[in-house]
This record gives structure tokens, sequence and C-alpha cells, in this order.
């Protein structure tokens, strides 16, 4: 018979090891207090919030233009425009900077989950390759099995052969006692 191991209880395994070399990616601008607010300010540009804000506050502005209640920006709206030229010199670099890490931090996320994804066909391969050990062995004491059956089957008939030999001599011939 062949010894069976038990298996060894293995450490806690750290689901987060391929992402931890990619870790300072994660805050598009930095740790900053300042790179924190100019991320989460063009990730706020995009929002169905922002677009609403906006389009609020230039139909207010137009409205009180054009009704006369405060008339600090006349008809071709030349303020608004000015406004809208600094809103766009500031938004789209940041936009683009976070674009721009936002693709860094994607590369280095598949570049984690390939690694990843290679580790468990490792870990797989190995666990196949034991499963293909466990079978052969398992067949192999089904093989010894199977003849130690027929050996005991053969023995079983010899003994019964025997004792029936023996029988018949004794109840044939009672002087054989």
């Amino acid at each position: 018979m062949t010894k069976s191991s038990q298996p060894t209880p293995s450490a806690p395994v750290d689901h987060l090891r391929f992402h931890r070399p990619h870790a300072h990616l994660a805050p598009t601008f930095g740790n900053d207090r300042f790179a924190l607010r100019a991320e989460a300010f063009a990730r706020f540009f995009g929002t169905p919030m922002f677009l609403g804000a906006q389009t609020l506050i230039v139909l207010l502005w137009i409205s009180l233009n054009l009704v006369g209640v405060f008339h600090f920006d006349a008809y071709p709206f030349i303020l608004l425009n000015l406004a809208f030229s600094l809103q766009s010199a500031y938004a789209a670099p940041l936009i683009l900077l976070a674009q721009t890490r936002q693709a860094a931090r994607d590369k280095a996320q598949a570049e984690a989950d390939a690694l990843h994804r290679e580790a468990l066909a490792i870990a797989n391969s190995e666990r196949q390759a034991q499963a293909a050990q466990n079978t052969a062995q398992l067949l192999e004491l089904l093989e010894q099995n199977t003849r130690l059956t027929e050996m005991t089957k053969a023995l079983t008939e010899r003994i019964d052969n025997l004792t029936t030999e023996m029988h018949q001599k004794v109840v044939h011939n009672p002087s054989v006692q």
C-alpha cells in the first residue's frame, strides 16, 4: 500500500499581490490636497450634474442680461464668452491629464490581471498534473485490488476443491481417519 499524504495548510493568499506594484498610480495627480481636488474636478466635467448646472447658469446669465434686471454683460455676451474660454483653458488640460493617467492605470491593471491569469494557469496545470498522478495511482491500486481478488478467488476455489477431495476420501474410505 502507498502512504497517503495529508495536505499541509498553506499561508493565506494575498489576492492583491499582482496589483500592489501599481498602487502608486491610483490617484491621477498625486496624493496631496490639490491633486485630489483637481482629479475630482476633472471627473466632474462629464457628469450630468455639471452639464445641468452649466446650462442653468448660462440661461440665468442670459435672462438677467436680456430682461435688464442686471445689465453686467451686453448682448454679444463677451464676459460669458470669456468665462467659457477660461473654463476651456483649464478643463482641457485637466481632462487630457486625467485620460493619460487613466490609460496608465488601465495598462497597469491589465498587466497585473495578465500576471494573475498566468499564475492561475500555472496553478491549474499543477493541479491537473497532480490529478493525473492521483488517477494513475488509483488505477494502479484498482489493478492490484483486482489481482488480489482474483488470487483470493483462485485460492478459495483451490481450498474448496481440496476440501471436497478430502471429504470424498473420508466418506469413501472411513479407515483413513
